[in-house]
């Protein structure tokens, strides 16, 4: 199955890392714009790079197919992304197959809006009655186009791509800064900015004003089971992860919807798209080819996976010496290439041991299984 089919009986969603990966820290795999068929009605989300911060919403276009757009970090506007055009590798991004003519358009006569609704109630609501009146299939992750109407709107636009290091050190230690770091919420860390009918003048306030444009045309996932982490931050009960941009062209970003200060005034438009297989991209490198020959040993680096990773590291040892291993490093290797290495290697006579190693430090997000091939040995014999 490639990534543009769009078999029957729902959509799929392909996965590049996940949220959890992504707020770990620092990220070394990229999927680049290319490799996202964007034909059709394809929903989606995700981040740039931490050189060129912003996150990314994918948004439909006149002619029906899609378009994925940055929102900037550094003043909340929005660009339309083109490839080739300098930001085009994702550490996290997710989007849908040609999802045309899944979706389901919700009556929202037919919600229950009471004040002060919260839209991930709203949402929520939506799903549970469609899938009662038998209009809307059971899925593990629903995607969402919707329209909405803002009194105040509260957005996040990532700052900082590794949400600090610390996050993923406290797993093996705990500091003083780890410890600060790991038990704020992941928005905490990111860049804030208001949308309201009228500025709140307030010189100490953190959060920036940007204007008064509060009618939002937004894509967006529901998942069943937020402590996965796939699409949202794994926190019980946040299911609701959602990109958007304002309708004037002006802004866009994280809705930050579950802040308190977003006030939601009209829901005007919302479609529930089923979610039905969901495909996880992953890097998977592996040593291949280690061979001796006229006193240098030869071996490839491959990226058998189907994400490009960046800074990877390789170390070569002798008959188990750590201390004294050669080191290499390779700052990028694309998903299907391969690079070739030739080392001089000057071995006294007798039996030896040379051991090759990708990503010694487990630097890349591998799972267990895929690390299997990251290391080949040769035993060799060097006569007198």
């Amino acid at each position: 199955m490639t990534m543009a089919d769009n078999p029957a009986g729902g959509s799929d969603l392909w996965i590049a890392n996940s949220i959890s990966d992504l707020i770990q820290g620092d990220v070394c795999e990229h999927l680049p714009i290319e490799r996202i068929p964007l034909q059709g009605d394809v929903l989606g989300m995700g981040t740039t790079t931490s050189i060129d911060n912003g996150e990314l919403a994918f948004l439909q276009t006149p002619d029906g197919n899609s378009a994925i757009w940055k929102c900037q970090a550094s003043d909340g506007g929005i660009r339309q992304l083109h490839p080739g055009d300098g930001s085009s590798n994702f550490p996290y991004v997710c989007f849908s197959s040609n999802a045309t003519g899944t979706g389901t358009r919700v009556d929202l006569s037919l919600l229950a809006a009471p004040p002060g609704a919260r839209l991930q109630d709203r949402v929520g609501d939506a799903i549970t009655l469609l899938r009662q009146r038998g209009q809307l299939a059971e899925a593990p992750i629903y995607g969402l186009r919707l329209v909405a109407n803002w009194r105040s709107l509260i957005i996040t636009v990532a700052s900082k791509l590794c949400m600090g290091q610390q996050r993923r050190n406290t797993s093996i230690a705990s500091s003083e800064a780890s410890g600060a770091t790991a038990s704020r919420s992941i928005y905490e860390l990111l860049q804030h900015y208001r949308l309201a009918a009228d500025d709140p003048g307030n010189a100490d306030d953190p959060i920036r004003y940007l204007g008064r444009s509060l009618q939002w045309d937004c894509c967006g996932f529901w998942d069943s089971d937020p402590m996965s982490g796939r699409v949202t931050v794994p926190v019980e009960g946040a299911h609701l992860h959602l990109h958007g941009y304002s309708t004037d062209l002006r802004y866009g970003g994280h809705l930050h919807h579950e802040h308190p200060e977003t006030d939601l005034l009209e829901l005007e438009r919302l479609e529930l798209y089923p979610m039905q297989r969901i495909h996880q991209l992953a890097s998977d490198l592996a040593i291949e080819a280690l061979r001796l020959e006229d006193g240098q040993i030869h071996f490839s680096v491959c990226n058998r996976g189907s994400m490009d990773v960046s800074d990877v590291g390789v170390a070569v040892v002798i008959d188990n010496c750590y201390s004294s291993h050669r080191y290499l490093r390779l700052p990028w290797l694309s998903a299907g290439e391969a690079e070739a290495f030739s080392l001089n290697l000057p071995l006294s006579p007798g039996a030896h041991q040379v051991e090759v190693i990708a990503d010694p430090e487990r630097h890349i997000l591998e799972e267990q299984r895929l690390q299997l091939n990251n290391r080949m040995r040769l035993d060799l014999v060097i006569p007198s």
